[in-house]
């Protein structure tokens, strides 16, 4: 049987299935075999049954209660999907994108383990994830490098499945780095060969952001928060090819596709500016983030009710609120203070100029403020200067400043510069494209930097 770890290090089983490797990769599933999920965003789902035996398992179920875009959903009540929903569609799309490579290229010599090791790292790329999605990962969890090792070890054995495709499901999930990518270094990855380096680029693409995992949250995401799409995923999924460039194989584009491809990044860049990095989501997720830095607390309710699940989905949320235990109630109490809208203030923003660009550093999103720096960050919000003596009278503590950096997707540099494009006469020569083949001006690539003053009667209770 199929034995892995979930996010907390439980054991995992999954029925085995067997799978002949001798099996041709392009023998159709029939329909016994195959099971369809209706999905809004993608129709009917078709997934191998070993996907479903993964997706019936508990620790895969927790996906269903936990939201895709954290605290966003209380500033946004569209946004009320999960992540569940979210890894069906990776998995899926991953699917699509390997037989489109397999039926127009058979020379690749697609194999069905290759199939199945794409669309399982696909369906659990997102297993790791804890309360409040990107919240609880990224700044409650200091050993966040551990949780990202545990998703790749849900899958190791099955039959059918070996060890070396348990460590490509994990590579995939990773996504190979982009110091790997690059073609005069030496490949170092033991799932695959070289001669498979495309299929690295499929979930987790670290070379130039094209994945299937954005397809499916850009789509998702936009459709559920309400948000115009203008990127097609569906029909840059058709034009996907494999070339070789300098000796490595990348999935490349046609040519005439380069303008969804900048549809793609700036898709993102609008997401991060209207929703993910929203100036009331932020300081709601402040508030999570103080709730669930409560590490004591949140410990003892666990070990209190015997249920380590809870702490690993949002449903912490409504457990913490229904609870009476003392050693709550400061928990509680900023909870409801989301509940009943009481939250802090927002002052103003700002976007710095490139003088105080040097002054921020994007490893540290949260800049410490003092009385002596208050004046210069408030001169850099118009119109906010008549605010500085009632901002004096707070103590520094009330205070947050927040720094918020939007691009698109590879800080100050051209997207689209690393992305490969074949054409019509030549479709297995790629190469880059530059910004004059295509119109001009369709984007600008100079990262914005954002600043946040948000007032609040005393932080460290919110």
């Amino acid at each position: 049987c199929l034995m892995g770890k979930s996010a907390i290090g439980q054991c995992v089983k999954v029925p085995s299935i067997r799978i002949n490797k001798e099996e041709s990769f392009h023998k159709e599933e029939t329909i016994r075999e195959e099971n369809i999920f209706n999905d809004p965003i993608h129709g009917h789902m078709e997934l191998h049954p070993l996907l479903v035996k993964i997706i019936d398992t508990p620790q895969f179920q927790r996906l269903r209660h936990i939201k895709q875009l954290g605290g966003t959903y209380l500033v946004y009540p569209g946004a009320s999907h999960n992540r569940f929903e979210h890894s069906l569609g990776v998995a899926y799309l991953a699917g699509r994108l390997v037989k489109v490579l397999h039926n127009n290229q058979p020379e690749l010599k697609i194999t069905k383990q290759d199939f199945l090791c794409v669309q399982i790292a696909g369906l659990c790329h997102d297993l790791g994830h804890g309360p409040f999605s990107h919240v609880f990962d990224g700044l409650v969890i200091p050993q966040a490098k551990r949780i990202k090792q545990l998703r790749g070890k849900y899958v190791l054995k099955k039959h059918g499945l070996d060890d070396k495709d348990a460590t490509f499901i994990k590579e995939l999930i990773e996504g190979a780095k982009t110091s790997e990518v690059q073609t005069d270094t030496p490949w170092t990855y033991k799932g695959r060969d070289e001669d498979k380096s495309f299929l690295y680029e499929i979930v987790a693409n670290k070379q130039n952001g094209i994945d299937v995992d954005k397809w499916d949250y850009f789509a998702r995401d936009c459709h559920h928060l309400g948000i115009r799409n203008s990127f097609d995923h569906q029909r840059l999924l058709k034009f996907a090819r494999v070339c070789e460039v300098s000796g490595r194989k990348h999935i490349c584009f046609r040519d005439k596709e380069a303008d969804n491809v900048y549809d793609m990044f700036r898709t993102r860049y609008t997401l991060h500016r209207q929703a993910y990095q929203h100036k009331i989501c932020n300081i709601i997720e402040d508030i999570l983030v103080v709730m669930c830095l409560r590490t004591y607390e949140i410990t003892c309710f666990i070990d209190a009710n015997n249920d380590t699940s809870v702490l690993l989905s949002d449903e912490i949320f409504e457990q913490i609120l229904s609870s009476t235990a003392d050693n709550l109630k400061k928990s509680r109490d900023i909870l409801n203070k989301i509940v009943r809208r009481k939250l802090p203030k927002f002052v103003g923003e700002a976007r710095l100029t490139e003088n105080t660009l040097e002054k921020y550093k994007p490893t540290d999103p949260t800049v410490s403020l003092n009385a002596e720096g208050l004046p210069v960050y408030v001169s850099y919000i118009p119109n906010t200067s008549h605010l500085l003596s009632y901002l004096h009278k707070l103590a520094i503590s009330s205070l947050l400043i927040q720094v918020v950096d939007l691009d698109h997707g590879m800080k100050d540099k051209n997207p689209i510069e690393k992305v490969f494009f074949y054409s019509k006469r030549k479709p297995n020569e790629a190469s880059p494209i530059k910004d004059y083949q295509v119109l001009p001006c369709i984007m600008c690539y100079s990262p914005v930097r954002k600043l946040y003053i948000i007032v609040s009667k005393s932080r460290s209770g919110c």
